[in-house]
């Protein structure tokens, strides 16, 4: 029971910033002494920090508490079809220290070897007491990664080497601190959750659009994953295609698409992987992916709806903010054109987290598991 009070105040202070033991005990409905002990248990532990005493008010003055950046460091590792990145994050999110590795297609060996260097390089940069707080690494990755062979062009023997890798054991027996695993599209989805700009909502869809397409589901303010982990494969979601033909989502709106399209006209593309803060002008290739990509994502949108009543549907992707707005703004118009009588339509933003949800989801797995309400990772056996 502390330990589950211990994680409610430290969500409520996340959510809300500095709040004082009066605001704690209010929005809780614990006692004042309950959350005295809690807060006070929390200062010693080093995992919030006292403010400015708030005086002017009658009785004593009103001592709020923040969350302590140095309070603990958590480490997001992005296993994708044409890069990995590594992040360090603090107790507040922001960001210490982040790395990438570019290449074809992702190989076990390789994948173990960047995140070992990487993490040395990483905990080489912090104190010995600021290493001692690396509270755990949440990995993001696709799972099942062996049967998207065509969808990531490699050799099929590559591929199929990662069938027989259990990826979460093989760095677990490399590091002292806890590893967890969740697909890397719910784990945007978490990033999200946790990190974004989100206000009161509680229910929503969220797609990310990265070289494969994906997603994820938040439930009653927490990230739904399913008993398998699988909740929200928006990916798989049926959706028509070339011809009205069903097809996948993930074979029309994510961004392979665009770098198939591009490279059969002899236009190398490898810029949208290495440079997604800002591509170049892609023309009419651009134009047709947004089109079908916003087609077929409005369709998965009104399917959802149908299921669940979702407030808000986010898009985020591996993409220019600019090129999300547009592809954003054309979901919108393309839904208007879809018969949803007796439907509640969500209402479709874009995200705010942006190119990096992937890796800040994976870091976003230890501390939801250690220090939020709501967890967002899954068991450390999956």
């Amino acid at each position: 029971m502390r330990d589950q009070n211990e994680r409610l105040v430290l969500s409520l202070v996340r959510q809300s910033g500095a709040l004082a033991k009066s605001d704690i005990a209010r929005m809780t409905g614990l006692s004042a002494q309950t959350v005295s002990v809690i807060m006070r248990e929390l200062e010693v532990e080093g995992l919030l920090l006292r403010q400015e005493p708030i005086r002017g008010k009658i009785g004593q003055p009103s001592i709020p508490m923040a969350l302590n950046p140095e309070g603990a460091f958590f480490i997001g590792l992005k296993v994708g079809r044409r890069s990995a990145e590594l992040v360090l994050i603090d107790f507040l999110g922001r960001t210490r220290a982040m790395l990438q590795n570019s290449y074809g297609y992702p190989t076990p060996h390789d994948t173990i070897e960047f995140v070992k260097s990487g993490i040395a390089q990483m905990r080489a940069g912090l104190t010995r007491e600021q290493d001692k707080r690396i509270a755990g690494l949440g990995v993001a990755m696709p799972f099942e990664l062996w049967n998207w062979v065509d969808t990531a062009g490699a050799p099929r023997e590559i591929m199929d080497a990662w069938r027989n890798r259990d990826i979460r054991s093989d760095l677990q027996a490399l590091f002292s601190f806890p590893v967890y695993l969740q697909n890397d599209a719910t784990s945007a989805c978490g990033a999200e959750l946790v990190f974004g700009d989100i206000g009161s909502l509680r229910d929503f869809i969220y797609f990310y659009i990265g070289a494969f397409a994906g997603g994820g589901v938040v439930l009653n303010g927490r990230l739904y994953s399913g008993p398998t982990g699988n909740a929200g494969a928006l990916g798989s979601m049926p959706v028509p295609g070339p011809g009205g033909r069903p097809t996948q989502l993930i074979d029309v709106a994510s961004i392979a698409v665009l770098e198939k399209a591009l490279n059969a006209r002899g236009i190398e593309a490898s810029y949208l992987w290495t440079s997604p803060e800002e591509w170049h002008d892609l023309g009419p290739d651009l134009d047709n992916w947004i089109s079908t990509a916003s087609e077929a994502l409005a369709y998965a949108i009104v399917a959802s709806a149908s299921v669940i009543d979702f407030e808000s549907a986010v898009i985020d992707g591996w993409m220019p903010p600019s090129i999300r707005a547009r592809l954003v703004q054309s979901v919108q118009s393309a839904i208007g054109k879809i018969d949803v009588e007796g439907l509640r339509i969500p209402s479709v933003r874009e995200g705010t987290v942006g190119i990096h949800a992937r890796a800040m989801g994976g870091a976003s797995l230890p501390l939801s598991e250690r220090f939020l309400i709501g967890s967002t990772a899954p068991s450390r056996g999956v």
